[in-house]
């Protein structure tokens, strides 16, 4: 059994697409390119495909992640290039790779997330990004299924960045940009209970009365393994890309060591 890894993006309008809704398109994606999926046992057989770590509804994501079981081989690019053309714009598989190593949620620690904040000038969000980080404990609160739950947002968040419209993601680029406007750039860890970023956006309102007069547009830039170090997120296929490339270099050295 093969398994490959892909990473797909959630773009424009596509960002209101749920899980769920996600999870049929790309099953039909799977049929549509004839991929030779393996499939669970039981009464109600399903392709083995894996997710890992979802974003949101309703945010933009250039960095998810799953991955799939096949029952015969294929290139990676080639099943790249079939999904990507049986998916819709902006739900797109931009990058494939065979499965060499185990865990890869485990790899998923940590996300960089930009927010961009319509009708707020850099400097008042700069103000209150410097009192969020510069507090010990920020507590927010959010509805969950046993009623209202109170928990530190400040924790999660490894930087928390305040930066001009002109240095936004590319896929925000068409938005306009005549009134004033923030980009928030945060890496956050992924912990439990999970802080997302309309966590940090409460506990920035909560410190510093930060409230952005229209919805934030968030996108999820990137997410891995957290390096304490230089605090940035590393890329979770690395490991996957480098085992493929030292199988590959290793076999015309095997082979030449048997003609020998």
């Amino acid at each position: 059994m093969q398994r490959i890894r892909l990473r797909y993006t959630k773009r424009g309008r596509l960002r209101f697409t749920s899980h769920r809704d996600f999870q049929r398109a790309f099953e039909r994606a799977l049929r549509r390119a004839e991929v030779p999926m393996a499939y669970s046992a039981g009464f109600t057989p399903h392709p083995k495909v894996s997710y890992a770590n979802a974003a949101p509804t309703g945010t933009g994501s250039e960095a998810e992640y799953l991955e799939i079981a096949l029952t015969a081989p294929r290139d990676p690019e080639q099943l790249r290039a079939l999904l990507d053309d049986s998916l819709p714009t902006g739900l797109d598989i931009t990058e494939a790779v065979e499965a060499r190593t185990s865990g890869l949620a485990d790899r998923l620690t940590a996300s960089v997330w930009e927010l961009r904040l319509d009708g707020v000038p850099v400097e008042e969000a700069r103000r209150a990004a410097d009192v969020f980080n510069a507090a010990e404990t920020v507590e927010v609160q959010r509805l969950a299924k046993n009623g209202v739950r109170t928990f530190d947002a400040r924790s999660a968040v490894a930087s928390l960045e305040v930066r001009g419209p002109e240095e936004t993601h590319s896929s925000q680029a068409d938005r306009p940009t005549d009134q004033p406007c923030a980009i928030l750039r945060l890496v956050v860890r992924h912990v439990t209970p999970a802080v997302r970023p309309d966590d940090v956006l409460s506990g920035l309102r909560a410190v510093a009365d930060l409230a952005p007069p229209v919805p934030a547009a968030v996108t999820r830039l990137a997410q891995g393994l957290f390096d304490e170090e230089t605090g940035t997120v590393t890329d979770p296929l690395a490991p996957d890309r480098e085992a493929v490339e030292a199988h590959s270099t290793a076999e015309p050295t095997a082979a030449a060591t048997a003609s020998a």
